[in-house]
């Protein structure tokens, strides 16, 4: 089943080009600090900004690397229904495990546009799916009553990656969509509470520089130990918070250069991060100890 806590990966470039010497240190890193899978192509890993040739290449590898050692899941949902349905059927030739479909952004569908967009995906693909609904970068909220109905209609549709800050949806989701339906916090700020009301795992921003404090936390609450859960989620408030000092991914870029991790570089139309920010991201780096 869907569950723990998944490192929404960041793709590192240099001089240009994904840079694979960090990318393998990355997936490394995931590996040793407990991480329980790793979600490639999303927008943290910028995939707006990759072209076609350099995700498969870019995927292709990382798969190649995990081989095998936790779940990985896939970003293949656009804002068009035919190039979404060829990349998430695509996606189980890479060998994954999940394929994560966003709410088509910019379109603005309506409810019963929204059912039918990941019912024709579903009915044409054959891997697990997982929808995404970010109403922040789509301009879209996808309603309890159509997670529900797509939960009920679509067995292959199991899962929820929650970034609406809707408690009350992802707590009423957690409890009707079935025991193997997987709501996921989609919100780092947001992952214990969360998980208190019914969410079996995250996929997180702030795994990418804490993955131990991140999975320990999702244990912890997996396993009904809301004691421990508190305390590491208050610890990871003000990193948390850092993350998204700015449009995401430039923040979590920015702090794993500063720790040495990747290069600090962004494609366009995302730029780097501005010098006050940034001086307020080496401090919290500094008072976690990251640097």
């Amino acid at each position: 089943m869907l569950q723990g806590s998944y490192v929404a990966l960041v793709t590192p470039f240099k001089k240009g080009a994904v840079d694979y010497n960090a990318l393998e240190n990355l997936i490394d890193f995931h590996l040793k600090s407990g991480t329980h899978g790793i979600l490639l192509n999303g927008t943290t890993g910028e995939s707006p900004a990759l072209a076609g040739d350099e995700k498969d290449r870019m995927i292709r590898f990382c798969v190649q690397r995990i081989n095998g050692r936790v779940p990985v899941m896939l970003g293949t949902g656009t804002n068009n229904l035919g190039h979404s349905i060829s990349a998430t059927a695509r996606a189980k030739d890479y060998g994954v495990q999940y394929a994560l479909v966003i709410t088509p952004y910019y379109n603005k569908p309506n409810q019963e546009g929204l059912y039918r967009f990941f019912k024709a995906v579903h009915d044409q693909s054959d891997i697990p799916i997982v929808i995404y609904n970010v109403p922040g970068r789509t301009g879209v909220n996808i309603a309890t009553e159509t997670i529900l109905r797509l939960a009920k209609d679509c067995p292959r549709i199991v899962g929820l990656k929650a970034a609406s800050g809707d408690l009350v949806k992802a707590s009423i989701v957690a409890r009707d969509a079935g025991e193997d339906f997987s709501v996921m916090s989609g919100e780092d700020a947001l992952n214990m509470p969360l998980m208190a009301c019914g969410a079996k795992g995250v996929i997180s921003v702030t795994a990418n520089v804490m993955p131990q404090s991140v999975s320990r936390m999702a244990e912890a609450c997996a396993n009904g130990d809301f004691a421990t859960a508190l305390k590491l989620h208050r610890e990871l408030i003000e990193i948390n918070a850092a993350m998204f000092y700015e449009t995401n991914p430039i923040p979590v870029k920015t702090a794993l250069a500063m720790m040495g991790m990747i290069e600090d570089e962004i494609r366009l139309p995302l730029a780097p991060m501005s010098e006050a920010n940034r001086d307020r991201l080496k401090k919290v780096l500094e008072d976690y100890k990251l640097i």
